[in-house]
């Protein structure tokens, strides 16, 4: 029977079966007793503890390194979405945006590494890549996450890091009818808005028929307050890439004020060691998201040997967020070095790189923003499930159908201001203040200097479709020449998955289709609002500022006039398609070595992978000028391999364990990387294309771990594992585009420039990365009886890693997203009426990004405290309250030293205070 832990009101972090989308029916009796059978139900009586000591069982029994976080029903995550309940698990650390969990790491190792599944099916989340965007999911209607951290050969591949698989609860889990709902109210402390959250479940069986339903629905209303931006900018972009006065004041300035020469402005090796700040921004968030997501559930169970179910899953997620941005740019194409005030040149010397710390400038572009993000996802996922067995053969098949469709409307309102000014870097970030120059200006409080440049919009909308099936056959064995083989295992998987792209953009500049009236019209003329009531909350927190700028919703119902819409553009047109079949082989063995009971499962599987990527391309006209292709231009590409797997268990003792595995897996590239397409990056003066013809990169790894039980649930585990990575998937520069027109958003030429090429290659090469885990689980009470109830749920994950960035500059750099240190600690009390627990998450700095293929973005390491208590005041009726972030932590990140800051954002404390029922 498939692993769950069920019960009322705890969830758990656990070790469970790597074989999580499988059967729920019961195995044959023959085998009942094999270390690799799996659990009949467990019921758990609404108990954290308890639920512990369940988990630690079915750790010790199975085969293979997995761990598991388990929503015994609905509303048990105490998070805000899926991916922050996931942080709980051993090894698994979250990627924030604006201080919510959004997308998942598996030992540190970037989220693309990480393949994601709901009821055994690849899931789409319309992101385009491998990585899933967990915050679409409501939790609340989550049964068990199961990450599976060493493959078998019926596990479908794709991670490299891990894969997490995903489930939904279904009828028969449960013992008869079952309804529980909650309500809840969660406070944000930045935004001050109370948003609220209702779930309910209801499930029941009739005979040998069962059905559950579950529903979410929630709002949230998180307000982000930063200064970010200020990453490094190289002085190639005044030097290399300018000619006459503003190329020769910069040169002189440098030699004045810094005594740097430059004797060859061309040499990029040498100006692009030269930096200065790119752009410093005050900037505050209001992220709105309605979430709503269901599951319905059917299901057929006339025997303990045949079952067959149907698995629906439905939602949707849409979030505005208004970003109001008061920035200077202060590598405008009419500026240049006016003073340098303060300068670097021993922080970076081990690179030659001098940075600018303090500078004035002669025509700094001053920027009041008005952005707006409106995204929509609606996701859907159907499937069925057949677990059918006999005295000696078992019978599994699923089939299913993921899909998301997203739409992305995106508009930027530009006020422009052009004066002197002076940059320079603060211990959190960066400021703007007004120069010697008498022109310069407040760029807080000017806004009748700000002239209206343009009303900038994009448009974009995806599908993602994933369909799949796969069957398989088990048969158990009692061969009295080979005693050892229990069991042979062989079946087949297919795929198609497939990702369309349409996008468009146009900037409005009047009040009509073609106009331009609106450019030069100062900012003062539109209707302006305080900073401090465009978002709730009050005052910028940041920073002692105050300024007004244009609504988004003014922009929206002034700007857009009768008629308007965002047209797509045939260039930015990709559709991607990628079919895969699978089939594999595995076998399970028993026997003793001496007096120690040992458990194999080894076996391979062998994928078969073609991909067509189409695309409208840019042709020449007679005349001279350009157009497109008619039709759709396709590439095609294949590989295929094949991927050993080996899991071993060996019980040293009663209490302790030895577990080893071995396996080649695989991650594919992101369908946008396949994409045939060309993307222009006209401030970075590149372009990116993308490459049908990459191949996955692959990993050889191995793991090898020892488990000690303490007894009355208690654990103490350790594991060591070791991964060859090939085929990194990164940019690289492959050709130039020379003569390219560079025009303002206003369509005023700002200069003709030669522009780069880049692609994703597969890297050449292979790396190293190594790492520890460890895990505790310790009930206090059992060494000391007088802490009867406490107890400890911890773990620690380290890595070691050859693995490297890649720098146009050869800066060393660690490879983007992988952290070196990543650990849990959740300390829990519990009686028969109250529950608390206090969790610490940490997850250590990694690189971010490469800013210009040169300068490693660091995020810096970053821990949150989150505590939740609940209290029983009856058998029905449960009191909860819970605490998210409640130390307030700030988001931080710099440029190559913590002296080089390039983001503080806070996105303050959230408080929930819950009512749950049970009928």
């Amino acid at each position: 029977m498939k692993n769950r832990i069920l019960g009322t009101t705890a969830f758990a972090v656990v070790a469970a079966t790597p074989f999580v989308a499988l059967a729920q029916t019961a195995e044959p009796a023959a085998v009942a007793s094999q270390a690799t059978a799996t659990l009949d139900e467990i019921v758990v009586t609404g108990s954290y503890r308890r639920s512990l000591e369940e988990a630690v069982d079915i750790k010790r029994k199975t085969v293979g390194f997995s761990d598991s976080i388990v929503a015994t029903d609905v509303a048990n995550f105490p998070e805000q979405n899926l991916a922050e309940a996931l942080q709980r698990i051993p090894g698994v650390t979250i990627e924030r945006n604006r201080g919510l969990g959004q997308r998942v790491n598996v030992r540190g190792l970037p989220s693309d590494f990480t393949f994601v599944s709901i009821n055994g099916l690849a899931t789409a989340s319309g992101s385009g890549g491998r990585d899933v965007e967990f915050d679409i999911f409501a939790s609340e209607i989550i049964q068990q996450v199961t990450v599976q951290k060493s493959p078998r050969a019926a596990d479908e591949e794709g991670g490299i890091a891990g894969s997490v698989n995903i489930s939904t609860a279904r009828p028969f889990d449960y013992a008869g009818r079952r309804v529980v709902g909650s309500v809840e109210g969660a406070y944000n402390s930045i935004s001050e808005e109370i948003d609220p959250k209702i779930a309910f479940l209801a499930s029941d069986t009739w005979g040998d028929f069962g059905a559950l339903v579950s529903f979410s629905t929630a709002r949230r209303t998180n307000r982000t307050d930063s200064e970010s931006g200020i990453n490094f900018r190289p002085m190639s972009r005044f030097l290399a890439t300018s000619t006459g006065a503003r190329g020769t004041q910069a040169a002189a300035v440098l030699l004045r004020d810094a005594g740097i020469a430059i004797p060859n402005r061309s040499d990029t090796n040498v100006t692009n060691r030269i930096i200065f700040q790119d752009k410093v921004g005050d900037r505050a968030y209001l992220n709105t998201q309605d979430q709503w997501g269901g599951t319905v559930s059917l299901q057929y169970r006339p025997s303990s040997n045949f079952s067959l179910a149907f698995d629906a899953m439905i939602g949707s997620y849409d979030t505005t967020e208004d970003e109001y941005d008061a920035a200077a740019y202060s590598a405008s194409s009419r500026s240049t070095l006016e003073t340098i005030h303060e300068y670097d040149a021993t922080t970076l010397a081990d690179y030659g790189m001098v940075v600018l710390r303090d500078v004035s400038y002669t025509a700094t572009q001053h920027e009041m923003l008005s952005k707006e993000r409106i995204n929509e996802t609606d996701y859907q996922q159907f499937g069925t499930e057949l677990n059918w067995s006999g005295d000696s053969w078992k019978l599994h098949a699923i089939a299913g159908y993921s899909g998301a469709e997203k739409t992305l409307d995106y508009a930027n309102l530009k006020h422009v201001a052009y004066a002197p000014s002076r940059t320079r870097w603060t211990a959190e970030g960066g400021e703007t203040i007004q120069s010697a120059n008498p022109a310069s200006i407040d760029m807080y409080n000017s806004p009748s200097r700000y002239l209206f440049e343009a009303y900038e919009t994009t448009y974009e909308e995806i599908n993602d479709d994933k369909y799949a099936a796969q069957i398989d056959f088990t048969h158990y064995l009692d061969f009295s020449f080979f005693p050892a083989l229990k069991s042979v295992q062989v079946g087949a998987r297919y795929t198609d998955k497939s990702k369309e792209r349409q996008y468009g953009s146009l900037n409005i500049q009047g009040s009509g289709a073609g106009k331009v009236d609106y450019v030069g019209r100062p900012m003062s003329q539109s209707e302006l609002t305080p900073i401090g009531d465009l978002v709730p909350g009050g005052d910028y927190s940041i920073r002692d500022l105050n300024w007004s700028q244009v609504s988004n919703d003014y922009a929206r119902r002034t700007f857009r006039y009768d008629g308007f819409f965002t047209p797509f553009n045939v260039g930015d047109y990709y559709e991607v398609t990628e079919e895969v079949l699978a089939a594999y082989a595995m076998a399970d063995l028993e026997f003793d070595l001496g007096p120690v009971p040992v458990a194999v499962n080894g076996g391979a599987r062998y994928i078969d992978t073609s991909i067509t990527s189409s695309g409208y391309h840019q042709i020449q006209t007679p005349t001279g000028g350009t157009t497109y292709t008619p039709e759709p231009v396709s590439s095609d590409g294949s590989y295929d391999k094949v991927l050993p797997s080996l899991n071993i268990t060996a019980d040293l003792t009663d209490s302790l364990i030895f577990r080893a595995a071995a396996s080649e897996t695989l991650i594919r590239p992101a369908l946008t990387d396949l994409a045939y397409k060309r993307t222009a990056s006209w401030n970075s003066f590149r372009f990116t294309d993308g490459n049908p013809n990459l191949k996955p990169t692959y990993a050889k790894q191995w793991e090898a771990g020892l488990e000690q039980y303490l007894g009355d649930g208690g654990l103490l585990a350790v594991s060591y594992f070791w991964k060859e990575i090939e085929g990194v998937v990164r940019q690289a520069l492959t050709g130039t585009v020379p003569n390219v027109t560079k025009y303002n958003a206003n369509g005023s030429i700002d200069g003709v420039y030669t522009f780069d090429v880049y692609q994703p290659i597969n890297e050449p090469g292979s790396y190293e990365v190594s790492g520890v885990e460890l895990v505790a689980v310790v009930p206090f009470g059992q060494f000391f009886s007088p802490l009867e109830g406490f107890g400890i749920n911890a773990n620690y994950t380290v890595l070691d890693s050859s693995l490297t960035g890649s720098s146009t500059l050869d800066i060393p750099t660690p490879p983007i997203g992988l952290a070196d240190n990543t650990y849990n600690v959740t300390l829990f009390y519990e009686n028969d009426k109250l529950q608390a627990r206090a969790s610490y998450n940490y997850k250590d700095e990694y690189v971010e990004a490469i800013g210009y293929e040169m300068y490693p973005i660091t995020r810096e390491g970053y821990g949150q405290v989150d505590l939740s208590a609940s209290y029983r005041v009856t058998d029905s009726l449960q009191l909860n309250v819970e605490g998210i972030n409640v130390t307030d932590e700030a988001t931080k990140g710099y440029t190559m030293d913590p002296s080089f800051p390039t983001m503080y954002e806070k996105s303050g404390r959230r408080i929930n205070f819950g009512l749950r029922m049970e009928f």
